[in-house]
């Protein structure tokens, strides 16, 4: 890519010589760059794409759809059970995966109509699931603890910085490649991070402390981390266990996960003695006992239904399509807090969102796939 931005330059710089046109500047040549990046973009979707039938496009927009939705309202009723009353980490931690039975209900279909059979466990896979699923819930457990200290728009920001532990991870344990882009997408998000830690003084909540916000800062950074080894994680562990990647084994990969999660979780919900404490919680929960019971458990459904739309998504269409979405999510999220949980946005946080959009797009435009490769990617 480098010797290609080169050849354009000289070649302006050549036509500039002959034609005698001094106006022209670096900005044609970047103008004309973009131009020809996007057009690289839809000719590779176009590709991708061309001769789908109907219902590829219903399913596709179905699963879009569900990321696009239950992700940012899953993510809004985190920080509306912290709002209303609910203290307990844990529990929250414990709904993000309690919902796990959506998840082996939607592979049923699978197994009936599309012929296929269970993956069979053996010990090194099984140790391999309960390794990842307790990663898992120490990771819902950090963002727990997040959403306690930081509005949701502030939060989801925050976990946009997983791409960067996601690609560090990557290039790490399955030798991903990192180039130029990948590298300008860590710096952006990084530099985003970085405004809103310098703007967090217009960013607390009243009943929120200086100190509290920090530790949410560093909770929901730390979840980010592990996210991104959790993803590289499941990624060697198709690379180099189950050595395919079919719709419903990644299904069976994550009910797996998340039921190990589940019992993770519960294990320390019990010990910590927090179901103890639901009946006394819900009745001092705003709107009372159904109000909280509401809360709880349209998270858990919300985030299941993320969960399967951005599997669908994934294999549908590909991670490219997934990271697009993944990038229009973060906003999405940020506006809705501002509209319904009246979170604060200053300019700064404006400013950061922007910037890690444009890390995101760059993100984006590193991973997609070469020319020579007409395959669909599954991770």
């Amino acid at each position: 890519m480098a010797n290609q931005e080169a050849s354009v330059r000289q070649d302006d710089y050549l036509r500039v010589s002959i034609l005698g046109d001094t106006t022209t500047d670096t900005n044609s040549s970047s103008s004309k760059t973009i131009r020809h990046h996007i057009s690289d973009l839809k000719m590779m979707l176009v590709e991708l794409y061309r001769g789908k039938p109907f219902s590829f496009w219903i399913l596709l927009l179905l699963s879009g759809g569900a990321m696009l939705i239950a992700f940012p309202a899953s993510s809004l009723l985190s920080r509306l059970y912290y709002s209303n009353g609910g203290k307990s980490k844990w529990i929250l931690s414990w709904v993000a995966v309690a919902g796990w039975p959506l998840t082996a209900l939607a592979l049923l279909p699978t197994y009936i109509f599309c012929n296929t059979y269970p993956t069979r466990l053996n010990l090194k896979l099984t140790i391999s699931y309960a390794v990842v699923g307790f990663l898992s819930a120490a990771d819902n457990l950090l963002y727990a603890y997040a959403y306690a200290y930081l509005p949701a728009s502030t939060a989801s920001l925050l976990a946009s910085s997983s791409l960067i532990f996601s690609a560090l991870f990557g290039y790490l344990l399955v030798g991903n490649r990192i180039n130029a882009s990948i590298i300008n997408s860590v710096v952006m998000i990084t530099a985003a991070l970085t405004i809103i830690a310098l703007d967090s003084d217009s960013d607390l909540y009243g009943n929120v402390s200086k100190t509290q916000y920090t530790m949410g800062f560093v909770y929901d950074i730390l979840g980010s981390a592990l996210h991104g080894l959790i993803f590289a994680l499941s990624e060697l562990l198709f690379v180099k266990l189950l050595g395919r990647t079919s719709f419903h084994v990644v299904l069976e990969q994550h009910v797996m996960v998340s039921l190990f999660a589940f019992t993770f979780t519960t294990v320390g919900l019990v010990v910590g003695r927090s179901f103890q404490g639901m009946e006394e919680e819900a009745r001092n929960f705003k709107g009372g006992i159904t109000s909280y019971s509401m809360v709880l458990v349209w998270s858990a459904i919300t985030f299941q239904l993320g969960v399967l739309g951005a599997t669908g998504v994934l294999f549908l269409a590909s991670t490219m399509l997934a990271g697009v979405l993944n990038a229009v999510r973060v906003p999405l999220t940020s506006i809705a807090a501002v509209i319904l949980l009246r979170d604060p946005m200053s300019g700064f946080k404006i400013l950061s969102l922007v910037i890690t959009f444009w890390g995101f797009c760059s993100y984006i435009y590193g991973s997609r796939p070469s020319k020579n490769d007409h395959s669909t990617t599954s991770f």
